[in-house]
């Protein structure tokens, strides 16, 4: 090489980190998989999205990229002695930071803190990226860690969900509600976003109260054999066809298992009876069992003729938007169990309600991996739903609005300025929406009762990732006393706010492609797609595919 050169710096240097060396995988492996089965205040509760990664193995992954091996510090660590001793040191440390309670623990948080800061040395800690954010995982658990945590992703679902992760509990962290029906407190015991979250429960109680109000005749409580009332949970359904054989044509109900409940020494299923050539539900149990279902991979049989038909003629009738629905059963709250009913006049009336006018008719995908419901006639997003679903999603999206330009207006009176007013609002009606968008994987026709032992309950729409046709469904009591229910994803919300970190570093999230986005002066940590698709063993996948840390530098 000839010519003039000019002088560069000298690079920084580049030291080990822990995560070249050694980890302490066993423990990182085990907190992982128990983090599967803890739902309160788990950032995944806060609205669903697939595939979210373990926050045990984002934080010790993360917090092993940003801290020195202490081989790297002979300066600190002279000898092997002194640098074995150290790296057992920050095992232990990673040991205790990796379980769900320490991330509430502020005394182990902040030794954590300490560590990365060493490593880094004087100035500000640099700000990390995952530019392929999906539920937020990696972003919140840097946002943690007391980093600034800027995550981007081309669909805007994560991206608001990353929002509610890190951009706005630090935003409006350590203030008292706005709301006049708040809990009362001192002023100073409003920590992180436990303020923002009172004011989401006590709005999102606002609404489902006017909710109620406008539409709860058509949620009616079940009348019991004693004379009580109970709350109902569900109301279970079958689609229907006609039957073709013109000696019959009755609406055959479609019924993949008439299974209610297999709980050891009290079963309940439903019995399909015909009476005066029409198919009426009682309910059976405690002993027997139910006959089959009417419904397989081949066709469905008449109950009252005995004829069968092609799955061919059955999606045709949907086509033909000819498929129609029969209630089954009730399923109301009991005194520590489900009581099961025949369905009555009055709940099959109350189910009767027009279509809402401005519901949006959007169109499904022509075709998509998993979606099978349009060969069956359910071409817009609206088909997923009956009437009264629909009118009762409506409603509580109106109401959001509403108790947006509410927030705005106590929030004034509570001494906001115009602009802060509005952003206030702003951040309040996003969790009530996750609330209503939650209510909606409760609140379908691909909604399903679970019968197994274990439990009995609503299954959600994305119980798996597809859209499959159901033939029998359970629509939810949206103000019940079960799973699926407003109140219920509103103080799920609410305990996932109150455990969010919000601190006086910055979270950042916006929608991006990851191909064109900048990425200098940024730590990058991330589970790109391209990476998901090795079948690695999880929850250490996300150990494996990136043991490499990735400091400054530009993906490849």
């Amino acid at each position: 090489m000839s010519g003039a050169t000019e002088e560069t710096a000298p690079a920084p240097e580049r030291r080990t980190k822990l995560i070249e060396v050694s980890l302490p995988l066993e423990e990182i492996n085990r907190e992982s998989a128990r983090e599967k089965s803890i739902r309160h205040g788990h950032p995944s509760t806060l609205h669903l999205w697939w595939a979210r990664r373990p926050l045990a193995a984002a934080r010790a992954m993360l917090f092993a990229q940003l801290v020195d091996d202490p081989s790297a510090r002979p300066d600190l660590y002279p000898g092997e002695e002194e640098q074995k001793a150290e790296r057992i040191r920050l095992f232990e440390l990673i040991k205790e930071m990796v379980p769900w309670e320490a991330t509430r623990d502020e005394r182990i948080m902040r030794k954590v803190r300490e560590k990365i800061a060493e490593s880094h040395g004087e100035g500000p800690l640099p700000p990390v990226l995952d530019p392929f954010a999906g539920g937020g995982t990696i972003p919140l658990e840097a946002y943690r860690l007391g980093l600034d945590a800027h995550a981007s992703d081309l669909n805007p679902v994560p991206v608001v969900i990353n929002k509610a992760l890190i951009e706005l509990p630090p935003r409006w962290a350590g203030r008292k509600p706005v709301s006049p029906m708040a809990e009362l407190r001192t002023e100073g015991s409003w920590r992180g976003a436990s303020g923002l979250a009172e004011d989401v429960r006590q709005y999102g109680k606002w609404m489902r109260e006017q909710a109620h109000a406008r539409i709860g005749t058509h949620y009616p409580k079940v009348k019991l054999e004693d004379g009580s009332e109970a709350a109902v949970i569900a109301w279970l359904w079958a689609r229907t066809v006609a039957c073709p054989n013109p000696a019959c044509g009755v609406e055959m109900p479609l019924v993949r298992s008439f299974w209610l409940s297999k709980k050891k020494g009290r079963p309940a299923y439903i019995v399909p009876e015909t009476v005066d050539g029409t198919v009426v539900f009682t309910i059976g149990g405690p002993k027997g069992e139910p006959r089959a279902g009417t419904v397989d991979g081949k066709g469905a049989e008449c109950l009252v003729c005995g004829d069968r038909v092609t799955l061919k003629y059955v999606r045709a009738e949907g086509v033909a938007r000819r498929m129609g629905a029969m209630m089954m059963a009730v399923v109301a709250e009991g005194k520590r169990r489900r009581v099961y009913l025949p369905p009555s006049p009055e709940h099959v009336a109350a189910a009767d309600v027009g279509r809402p006018v401005d519901v949006l008719e959007s169109e499904l995908p022509e075709q998509a991996l998993g979606f099978r419901v349009q060969g069956y006639g359910m071409r817009k997003h609206a088909d997923l739903f009956t009437n009264r679903q629909l009118l009762a999603l409506t409603t509580f999206s109106d109401l959001v609005g509403e108790v947006r330009e509410r927030v705005e207006r106590d929030a004034r009176g509570a001494g906001l300025g115009e602009a802060e007013a509005a952003e206030y609002g702003k951040a309040v009606a996003t969790y009530l929406g996750f609330a209503v968008s939650r209510v909606s994987d409760y609140a379908s026709t691909l909604t399903t009762w679970a019968s197994n032992p274990q439990m009995e309950i609503l299954r959600g729409t994305f119980a798996r990732q597809t859209l499959s046709m159901t033939w029998d469904f359970a629509e939810g009591n949206v103000f019940g006393p079960s799973s699926g229910t407003l109140e219920i994803m509103l103080a799920a919300i609410g305990k996932t706010l109150d455990a969010l970190p919000a601190h006086d570093r910055k979270g950042h999230a916006t929608q991006a492609d990851a191909s064109q986005r900048p990425y200098d002066n940024y730590i990058i940590n991330t589970d790109p797609p391209l990476l998901r698709q090795h079948r690695l063993r999880r929850p250490l996948r996300l150990l494996l595919c990136l043991a490499t840390p990735f400091s400054r530098r530009h993906l490849p």
